[in-house]
């Protein structure tokens, strides 16, 4: 499962779900957050060595807080070690249009240098990977050897999300691109739309 572009969509749908910024003028907690229409698709070039073959989730739409299910796969032909930078790129739909967020308090579109570092703020350094890729042995930290990896179909339960004051509803879009601009790793695109009551 910890092919690059699949943690490109985790990290995609965690921002959705789980963002928590202290210094935005006061994250909102929303009522009845829902998230709908989940898409994914590769956008790297063909001989891009990191690709997610498959990703599953349900049920459409997703409740936040709520439960989610969803399996994975995805490959690497090469190691993916530190540093791994990511750029992402995130939209939202006004009147027709997709405009680009800009880089807000390192949520929006922007460059991280190292996405290694990112997961291990996600996940802490020397503690367990957390359910369910414990169990099925899948590594949650850099370095990810050349493989294939495989989550089976997974239940997640999805706490309540404090979200910075831009996100609203409406349809965004994200594209992830790990790796540098002469030598792209892997890329993903995600759309979703998100509603609250």
């Amino acid at each position: 499962m910890k092919s690059c572009a699949l943690l490109l969509a985790m990290a995609c749908l965690a921002l959705f779900t789980q963002v928590h910024c202290e210094s935005c003028s006061k994250p909102r907690r929303l009522a009845k957050l829902k998230l709908s229409g989940f898409d994914w698709k590769n956008c790297g070039p063909p001989d891009a060595p990191a690709v997610l073959r498959s990703l599953q989730v349900s049920p459409d739409p997703i409740a936040v807080p709520g439960n989610l299910t969803a399996s994975a796969s995805g490959s690497t032909t090469v190691p993916l070690v530190s540093p791994l930078p990511v750029n992402v790129t995130l939209e939202r739909e006004v009147a027709g249009f997709w405009v680009k967020i800009p880089c807000l308090e390192e949520l929006g579109s922007c460059h991280y240098p190292d996405a290694c570092s990112l997961l291990d703020q996600l996940f802490p350094p020397g503690q367990d990977c957390p359910e369910p890729l414990h169990t099925y042995g899948l590594p949650c930290h850099c370095p990810f050897k050349a493989g294939t990896y495989t989550l089976p179909e997974s239940d997640f339960h999805l706490p309540d999300a404090d979200l910075p004051y831009w996100l609203t509803n409406g349809n965004y879009r994200a594209q992830g691109v790990l790796g540098t601009q002469d030598k792209v790793l892997g890329c993903l695109k995600v759309a979703l739309s998100l509603h609250s009551g």
